[in-house]
Order: C-alpha cells, then structure tokens, then sequence
C-alpha cells in the first residue's frame, strides 16, 4: 500500500498506508487523526479538512475545483500548497505524499 506523510498542528510527523481509492481526508481520518474534523465528511462544504501539500507533490493532484478554491477563501491560513484533502483521491502515483494539517480557523 503507498504511504502517506501526515505532519500534525505540533510538528508531530508519522508515516501512514491508506488504501488506493480512499481520499487523503479518509486515510487520515482511518489513521486516528482527531485533529482534522472533516465535518461534512468528504462532501465540499466545508474547509475543515484543509491541508498543506508538499511542493514536491503539486504537479501530482488533480487541479482544484472552482467549489474547493472558494472553501479555501475562508481560511486565514490558505497558502499555495493549501488544497482540501477530501479533495484529493489517494493513487499510487502519491506514494510517499506529505501533507501538513492546517491551523484551525
């Protein structure tokens, strides 16, 4: 199964499988991350799922949806990297992705 590389709020970083086919948002959620709430489960309606991707990784995703960009307006702690992760379907062509949850707004 490819790894995923998921940085905590506090800089914990812990090294994760998820299953091919499960969004990021899922295979961090299944992995017992509380911190990330994903409140609308996955659905885009929401930014509390919001994740920095490592640059290494932005030519990999899909482009971001028109709904995703506008969710991610509300966040004061958007960058470049900032994509939703429910957003994001986990492939093996990620293997080894690393993401960094987002502060909480």
């Amino acid at each position: 199964m490819p790894k995923l590389i998921v940085v905590t709020r506090e800089g914990e970083e812990r090294e994760v499988e998820g299953e091919v086919g499960l969004s990021v948002m899922e295979v961090i959620r299944d992995n017992g991350f509380d911190e990330l709430l994903a409140l609308c489960g996955g659905c885009c309606s929401c930014a509390t799922c919001h994740v920095h991707v490592d640059p290494e990784f932005a030519d990999k995703l899909t482009p971001m949806s028109e709904d995703e960009n506008d969710l991610l307006d509300s966040s004061s702690d958007r960058d470049d990297r900032s994509r939703l992760s429910c957003q994001i379907q986990f492939t093996s062509a990620l293997d080894g992705l690393k993401v960094t949850i987002a502060a909480e707004d």
